[in-house]
């Protein structure tokens, strides 16, 4: 695979913590970025990886992963829309979650077991994913990004300290080797 692997943004950081700014040019660089995200998930042995996550900020994410049954879905979204099913309908999933921009902890975060996200791939063509199981998740992760959100920001105030803690018990430890 063609791309680059940059280094992952980490929680703190500026750019992770505010809304990305929508793509407007889908050009051979916007193509090269996708190439470059790709390559840094699969490096950081990540499902998906949004543009803040490698210090970009513009509105685009990749993913590999599995839907509820197994099957591997792989591709971008630039200037992705979430769509979730209406409360009526809606079923939570409280899974483990984790991130590569908070590498180590994982936490349950309570997400709809479907999702769908409407936008664009990196020719400006549209594109409409919908998600189950751990696509969902990954959508909604991915689009949360985007959005200046990191997963801990859904935990409760003990939970997001619980996992700051231990990420940052685990950076010093690495520091310390």
């Amino acid at each position: 695979m063609a791309g680059r692997v940059r280094p992952i943004t980490l929680v703190g950081t500026p750019v992770l913590h505010r809304a990305c700014r929508p793509v407007q040019e889908f050009d051979a660089a916007l193509a090269e970025l996708a190439d470059d995200m790709f390559a840094s998930m699969y490096a950081a042995e990540g499902v998906g990886l949004a543009g803040n996550q490698i210090g970009v900020d513009l509105r685009i994410f990749v993913y590999d992963c599995p839907d509820e049954n197994g099957e591997r879905h792989k591709g971008t979204v630039v200037n992705p829309v979430l769509e979730l099913p209406d409360l009526a309908d809606r079923r939570l999933d409280d899974d483990e979650e984790g991130c590569l921009s908070v590498p180590g902890p994982h936490a349950r975060v309570a997400r709809p077991d479907r999702a769908t996200v409407r936008g664009f791939d990196v020719k400006g063509n549209p594109v409409t994913v919908e998600g189950t199981g751990l696509l969902a998740r990954c959508l909604q992760h991915e689009t949360d990004h985007l959005e200046g959100k990191v997963y801990i920001d859904r935990l409760s105030a003990r939970a997001r300290k619980k996992v700051l803690r231990e990420y940052e018990a685990l950076r010093a430890a690495a520091e310390a080797e």
